[in-house]
């Protein structure tokens, strides 16, 4: 869609800032980490000895999952058939918000009902 003249120096507007906000994050990542620099260094000298890689949210989550893969197997997950809770105490994720809900007012009921029994049974 966006090609219009205006859109278009929009984002050569854009690729200039990115390139002079890159110069300066990564003097700043630089000074966070510690690295001295001896002397001040241009843009096009940065530019072609450091680069900073950018990684999105996907890519980052991709590794982390091939990293987890690869160190142990995934443990089987066993539910309990009378609380529906697994061996953590949680939930599947297919079962629903009010299910739960209703299985937890079921337990209360249960347990005022076992108490009634028991100040029966004293009288």
């Amino acid at each position: 869609m966006a090609k219009s003249i205006r859109s278009k120096w929009k984002r050569k507007c854009r690729a200039i800032k990115r390139e002079r906000y890159a110069v300066k994050e990564l003097a700043r990542l630089k000074k966070m980490l510690g690295v001295k620099e001896e002397e001040k260094v241009t843009e096009s000298e940065v530019m072609e000895s450091d680069q900073v890689i950018f990684l999105d949210a996907g890519e980052i989550n991709k590794k982390k999952k091939k990293k987890k893969q690869e160190e142990a197997p995934p443990e089987k997950r066993v539910f309990s058939s009378k609380t529906l809770k697994d061996q953590n105490g949680q939930y599947p994720v297919w079962l629903h918000k009010r299910k739960i809900a209703k299985l937890c007012t079921n337990k209360e009921k249960i347990k005022r009902k076992a108490k009634r029994r028991r100040q029966n049974k004293k009288k």
